[in-house]
């Protein structure tokens, strides 16, 4: 008479025990639902125009942004060049999605503003449809202030990357140089090259390398005149990057 009871004790037990599964479960599928629902996959957009990536990834939530913009002989003018994440990459709704626009071939001429005031360079630049990248300002007692001593690309240069020109402007003597276009220093006796950048308060290191005598030349052909010994190779960063006085200049030497 007493088996009755244990029965039904296990019976409530067993569906106590079944509706917690059923409710656990549930709430599992819920969140998972719930955190993958709000997941996307980067769509692949390269190549496709900024308008139709704008569309295709507002549609999945994301947020597209055009990081840059640089020239290209591959990609036609107003494609997307690169973007970041990759394709395939899942990320959560709202993420930023950031791109590089192509401006197609180049078409500007890079002007001359070399001795020109900053101002006038300036605007020299955007009416050949170029930018001002970043100005970098030195102490320079042979050309009044705010006159550009450099620009890097340089005058007529062909096959730049972006459309933004460096500018190196002449600052009076009592400023503190917050920048420094990199000459072109190869030919230069190394000691020489090395005085010009400690000049301007960048540090340098030589390395030396054994160059091999040229052959002599053939025929009607100029014979190739030989290296002198301590004359600047290479240099890095190269000639027309923007250095400040905490970088080291590599110099590579011949021995």
């Amino acid at each position: 008479m007493r088996a009755r009871p244990v029965l039904n004790f296990f019976q409530v037990a067993s569906l106590v025990m079944l509706l917690v599964a059923v409710a656990l479960l549930a709430a599992i599928t819920t969140m998972h639902f719930a955190i993958h629902g709000a997941e996307v996959q980067i769509p692949a957009l390269k190549g496709m125009t900024v308008a139709d990536a704008l569309s295709q990834t507002s549609g999945l939530g994301l947020n597209l942004e055009v990081d840059n913009r640089y020239y290209s002989g591959d990609v036609a003018a107003g494609h997307i060049l690169s973007q970041s994440p990759a394709p395939g990459t899942v990320v959560r709704r709202e993420w930023r999605v950031r791109v590089s626009e192509s401006l197609g071939p180049q078409k500007v001429e890079v002007p001359d503003t070399v001795g020109a005031d900053e101002r006038m360079a300036a605007l020299r630049l955007r009416s050949a449809g170029l930018e001002v990248g970043a100005t970098a300002r030195l102490p320079f007692t042979g050309a009044a202030e705010g006159t550009v001593l450099a620009q890097d690309p340089p005058a007529h240069a062909q096959g730049i990357a972006q459309p933004s020109i460096n500018l190196l402007v002449a600052a009076p003597d009592d400023t503190a140089a917050d920048g420094f276009v990199m000459p072109d220093l190869t030919g230069l006796p190394v000691v020489s090259a090395q005085a010009e950048l400690t000049r301007v308060g960048i540090k340098s290191v030589a390395k030396f390398v054994n160059v091999p005598v040229a052959p002599m030349g053939r025929g009607d052909a100029a014979p190739t005149p030989p290296v002198r010994p301590g004359a600047v190779l290479a240099e890095q960063p190269p000639a027309g990057a923007r250095v400040d006085k905490s970088a080291l200049v590599m110099l590579t030497a011949a021995e």
